[in-house]
């Protein structure tokens, strides 16, 4: 039984999706590569290098609903040999004619790069698709809070006014940036491997190179201009690649779940009835879905550094990183599966409080509006001396409790008229809104 919290009856909900984790599990894996062989014989029947009749029965019986995945392990640890264990178990099903031309040729390499071209290609389309959906929801808040003023923080303090919806068109603006790079990989990432004991393909003769893109056209994968055995900068790429989508979701993860603290108060988790936040402390409604954003993509992080690892490759074929991609290029899918579906459940349901975003702008005075009551005092003054004097204004209200706007005036520096237009939020909003109207337009509704 799998200790993988991704198989986990109980758990398995917070680490996988169901479309992927069947994908990914024995029986997903193995109908692949199945399916890998049946498409090397055909494909090696096309060039002449295997009976037809041969490359038909491979086809008719590569099916896993035709094999015992516990003779399959056994065997594969009988043998220490990563293919042995299932060509063993196909030969046995497949008519005499055909079992010394199935696997004609090809190597485990072979096969397992193939099927991580093939998890590339399944897991992009659930990438491009959620992270649109991720990225949807974050337009539609955009649009909805295109002027809805808030706190804007530097350094997690107060700085100036922003809007709700230019802090959200940020995190969609960089979500489109995650779908250019996934289009723009894909067709380098998703080709086949065969290349044989070294990668030249010497076994298959003048027939290699047809072969190669008889292979491919089968599976619907690309043809790389040559075997990838060592250069695994493909796998990294790509979970390179969900690393900086999951970062992404955490990044709005952490904001979330910093805004809805009940000192703040800005925004807030959907909740489902019955949600239990503390087993001890019944009133608490912790925020769940922000916060596993961020340990999701901690995992995914770490898958990447596994999979960089694997660049430093030796000779022409070294099963160090390479083995170790078998668990996190699979990882790696499932946990950004998941979190891309939390993701889109968190924004599409995320309640936003405009009357608690303004108050909280409101407490701190005209001191939320300094850089512009600064602009006022420059227009007089100088640019940095007025800075220093509005610093030194600020610092001794800090310290007395007054508005920074009446200490201005008392010092002379400014009248209250001036202080009253320079404080107007609105107006110290600079370009945000046109940010947002850049974003919101690039996604019609």
């Amino acid at each position: 039984m799998s200790t993988h919290l991704a198989d986990s009856e109980i758990y398995g909900h917070l680490w996988t999706t169901p479309e992927l984790h069947e994908q990914l599990d024995d029986t997903g894996r193995t109908r692949s590569w199945l399916a890998i062989l049946a498409a090397l014989a055909a494909a090696q029947a096309e060039v002449g290098l295997v009976p037809t009749e041969a490359a038909e029965d491979i086809a008719a019986h590569a099916r896993v609903e035709e094999l015992d995945l516990a003779e399959i392990g056994a065997g594969t640890r009988r043998s220490g040999h990563s293919t042995h264990g299932l060509i063993a178990a196909l030969r046995t099903v497949l008519p005499a004619r055909a079992r010394e031309w199935v696997y004609y040729g090809a190597t485990v390499q072979d096969v397992s790069d193939t099927w991580f071209a093939m998890v590339v290609r399944a897991t992009g389309d659930v990438v491009a698709r959620d992270v649109a959906r991720v990225r949807d929801a974050a337009v539609s808040l955009a649009r909805r809070h295109r002027d809805t003023v808030l706190c804007g923080r530097t350094h997690a303090q107060p700085g100036l006014p922003v809007t709700f919806g230019f802090k959200v068109a940020v995190w969609a603006d960089e979500l489109d940036r995650h779908l250019e790079r996934l289009a723009q990989a894909r067709p380098r990432l998703e080709v086949v491997q065969l290349g044989g004991a070294l990668g030249t393909g010497e076994f298959f003769g003048d027939a290699y190179l047809p072969l190669l893109d008889a292979f491919a056209r089968r599976l619907g994968l690309g043809v790389p201009d040559l075997p990838w055995i060592t250069a695994r900068d493909r796998v990294v790429e790509f979970i390179g690649l969900l690393a900086m989508v999951t970062g992404t979701l955490a990044k709005i993860g952490n904001e979330i779940v910093e805004l809805q603290r009940p000192e703040i108060g800005e925004v807030g988790e959907p909740v489902v009835a019955g949600t239990v936040g503390s087993i001890t402390m019944p009133h608490k409604r912790n925020p769940e879905l922000s916060e596993h954003l961020d340990t999701l993509a901690r995992l995914v992080r770490a898958d990447a550094a596994v999979a960089l690892e694997g660049l430093v490759a030796l000779h022409e074929r070294d099963g160090r990183g390479w083995k170790a991609e078998w668990i996190a290029l699979p990882e790696a899918c499932q946990l950004t599966g998941v979190a891309l579906r939390f993701a889109a459940t968190l924004l599409e349901g995320l309640t936003v409080d405009a009357a608690r975003m303004r108050a909280n702008l409101d407490s701190h005075g005209a001191a939320m509006t300094s850089e512009p009551l600064m602009a006022a005092v420059a227009a007089k003054l100088g640019k940095h001396t007025a800075h220093d004097a509005v610093y030194a204004a600020a610092m001794a209200a800090r310290d007395t409790g007054e508005d920074l706007g009446d200490r201005l005036v008392a010092e002379g520096l400014l009248d209250a008229a001036e202080v009253a237009a320079a404080r107007d939020p609105h107006r110290a909003l600079g370009a945000a809104t046109a940010f947002v109207d850049r974003i919101v337009a690039r996604h019609p509704p």
